[in-house]
């Protein structure tokens, strides 16, 4: 060979691509195109929200799994990594709506069914650029098994799961205090709100002979029940049922006595007022108690009726002036200005929550947690790292029924009717329920309307691993399901995978996936969270168009540990392009020294060769062992280091006076072969790593058993990994 046939430099913009392209015209990401195959190896892919380009996060558990990927499907798995993208209900609504906004549009002033259609054609345009994003970063998926939340099999799907467990008295419809987003008019599942520090006054009113405190006056107007520890020797003379009559915000009123063991005696004063329409606790204390609730505040953030003076004003603006008022009638006992609190926000506007009540569709957790829980106890679900089996165990026993509905058009229909009046008349209770039909498809007779809600995102990709599979009688369900690793982020670990887990297992009947692998969260040089306003945001195709798609993500898995963070930064990519450079160099002389195979007949090692060989069999057996437990950072590592101080620095080194000698000598073709198997074999351990420069190789390095293949089976890809 000679050495112009193979560039002096390496430019992944001008290989990559078509490298891609060989790849996938091989059909070997496909598994049924791997017929020799037996044992399959199955990852489903985090569906990415079709709403944006990827980022950083995404190159992260692409880079991951497909490292899994590859090496599986080098091991002689038959190897599916299935893709997807995820509608993203809420987020994808927020995103649409900040559009819609620039564009001087409501979506509160658009029909249904037309924002409808105006935001799949925007989810499957953004659909379509990820695609060719993740091709670009070197994912080796199953393009023809790839899947959305939106397509029809998995809508009908999702909707039957939901009816199912209606069925079962698993769902049920309920008015139970929600987290309400005030800016985008729907609920929110506790998860998905986030808690910011506040500093606010807190003022200490007079309630008759007691003095409770709040941050929050705008809500007391309703409130008629004094709450205090049935312990507490300070109100020992009160009894539980006991009434006051006292002056209040707009007039007198009759208080009611409440003794409850969920008061916290060391706040305040110990006592406190009630507001069990728009306070969780509030809410759980009148529940035990069957209190009536009463709504002070609407679903856009204004006082009702209830607040005479004050009804119709926002929240913010009328705080001071109730506490003005309540001054004003001698019931303010102090104020304490700089009160520091957490108040939930909503976690895209960062605007305050405001707890409301509304009738909403629940699915019972208790006895799907069960079940998670026993799953895990007894090693059928492994967690990497280890520690986060423990995180997964707390929030499984503490968790509460799971809100279903979202009060948004982007998303799943939830298959419910009501007659128009049933709905009225039961304001969500179980009651009269005979006027609520829940089914696949709509109900016989007039006069019914479908819930206009839709599920919470969450509830399609909880079951994401079957569905994708074609549960329950494909023949892809029942050759890859359950599926082998759940790679993720450790922040989703409560949002999806123990969902994943409890869904799984409450319709297969087995567990969706064997190993749960947590990766961290990415952050700058400077350990700070990748921010927008602050600048450092590493946009990974951009990065990868300017040092390749292997540098990026050699950057992305050295010194990635699981579960903690993950530390990049535009030099760190640098440094494996350069990395990168020093492959091809490597590569360049090799061939430019070889000119034809060595001649077998003439290859004699001596005890320097065979030392040499020995630290390559044990480099693989290292880094065969990291694989086959996850530890694919420090794989990643010691062949980054093997190849640029070992291979390169001292092998090639010592063994250039050889391939001095005359060709045909001993000595010569000794050398050529040393060198030959240390290339070979380093070019194939970091192929899952650096997929694209090493397949470039490859297509230049002589090979064993080449005669009688044709040219994509000779493809790295599928080349076999190194035995040890």
């Amino acid at each position: 060979m000679e050495p112009n046939e193979i560039p002096s430099q390496y430019q992944p913009q001008d290989s990559e691509d078509r490298v891609y392209q060989a790849w996938e015209t091989s059909g070997f990401f496909n598994p049924d195109n791997l017929a020799t195959r037996k044992k399959p190896f199955t990852i489903i892919m985090p569906p990415p929200n079709a709403n944006g380009s990827l980022h950083i996060g995404h190159a992260v558990f692409v880079t991951l799994q497909d490292i899994m990927a590859r090496y599986k499907r080098m091991r002689g798995f038959k190897t599916l990594w299935l893709p997807g993208a995820d509608h993203a209900g809420f987020e994808t609504q927020v995103v649409f709506d900040k559009k819609l906004e620039k564009e001087g549009r409501s979506r509160f002033k658009i029909p249904r069914d037309e924002l409808y259609q105006e935001m799949l054609a925007f989810t499957l345009e953004n659909k379509k650029i990820m695609e060719g994003q993740l091709r670009k970063l070197g994912a080796s998926c199953d393009w023809s098994r790839e899947k959305f939340t939106l397509d029809p099999d998995i809508v009908a799907k999702t909707q039957q799961a939901f009816v199912e467990f209606y069925n079962k008295g698993l769902v049920y419809r309920g008015e139970r205090i929600i987290n309400w987003c005030v800016k985008h008019q729907t609920a929110l599942a506790d998860l998905e709100t986030s808690y910011v520090e506040k500093k606010d006054p807190l003022y200490y009113f007079q309630y008759g002979p007691f003095v409770i405190a709040t941050a929050r006056p705008e809500t007391k107007f309703g409130d008629k029940y004094v709450v205090m520890h049935p312990g507490d020797i300070r109100y020992a003379k009160y009894k539980d049922g006991d009434t006051l009559d006292l002056e209040w915000i707009n007039g007198p009123i009759t208080a009611t006595i409440i003794k409850d063991d969920a008061i916290d005696m060391s706040f305040g004063t110990g006592v406190m007022t009630i507001t069990p329409w728009h306070d969780a606790v509030d809410f759980d204390i009148a529940e035990r108690h069957k209190l009536p609730k009463v709504q002070v505040i609407d679903r856009i953030g204004r006082l009702l009726p209830i607040a005479g003076e004050f009804a119709g004003m926002k929240i913010a603006d009328a705080r001071p002036l109730i506490a003005e008022k309540l001054k004003a009638k001698g019931l303010l006992a102090k104020t304490d200005e700089a009160y520091d609190h957490k108040i939930a926000v909503c976690y895209k506007c960062n605007h305050p929550i405001e707890p409301q009540i509304l009738p909403q569709w629940f699915l019972k957790m208790k006895p799907l947690a069960q079940k998670a829980i026993e799953a895990a106890e007894k090693g059928k679900v492994a967690f990497i790292p280890p520690r986060f089996k423990k995180i997964y165990f707390h929030w499984l026993r503490n968790i509460r029924d799971w809100n279903l509905s979202q009060q948004i058009t982007w998303g799943i229909r939830i298959p419910a009717w009501f007659k128009r009046e049933s709905e009225i008349k039961n304001q969500g209770s179980r009651e009269n329920m005979e006027d609520v039909y829940v089914g696949m498809t709509p109900p016989e007779g007039k006069g019914w309307e479908q819930d206009p809600d839709v599920f919470t995102t969450w509830f399609s990709s909880g079951q994401w691993p079957f569905l994708t599979l074609g549960y329950p009688n494909s023949k892809d369900y029942k050759t890859f399901y359950p599926t082998d690793v759940m790679e993720t982020g450790w922040d989703i670990l409560f949002f999806w995978v123990a969902r994943m887990v409890m869904l799984g297992i409450a319709r297969t009947g087995k567990i969706p996936f064997k190993t749960v692998y947590l990766h961290g969260l990415v952050r700058d040089k400077d350990r700070q969270k990748m921010s927008k306003s602050k600048g450092n945001v590493i946009d990974p195709l951009g990065v990868a168009e300017q040092y390749g798609a292997d540098a990026l993500r050699m950057a992305l898995i050295i010194g990635n540990l699981p579960g903690n963070d993950i530390i990049i930064s535009d030099d760190k990519i640098r440094g494996y392009r350069n990395f990168a450079n020093k492959i091809w160099n490597a590569t360049r002389f090799l061939l430019m020294q070889i000119g034809t195979p060595p001649a077998t007949k003439k290859v004699k090692y001596g005890a320097k060769e065979k030392a040499m060989l020995v630290k390559l069999k044990r480099l693989t057996a290292d880094v065969t062992k990291d694989m086959e437990n996850y530890r694919m950072h420090h794989a990643a590592d010691k062949l980054y280091h093997f190849f640029w101080h070992y291979y390169a620095d001292k092998v090639i080194e010592e063994m250039k006076p050889h391939l001095d000698a005359p060709d045909g000598t001993t000595e010569k073709e000794t050398a050529k072969a040393l060198l030959l198997e240390f290339h070979r074999t380093l070019i194939t351990l970091l192929h899952p790593f650096m997929p694209f420069i090493t397949e470039e190789i490859w297509k230049h390095l002589p090979k064993e058993n080449a005669k009688g293949r044709t040219q994509k089976e000779n493809l790295l890809i599928i080349e076999k990994w190194p035995t040890t």
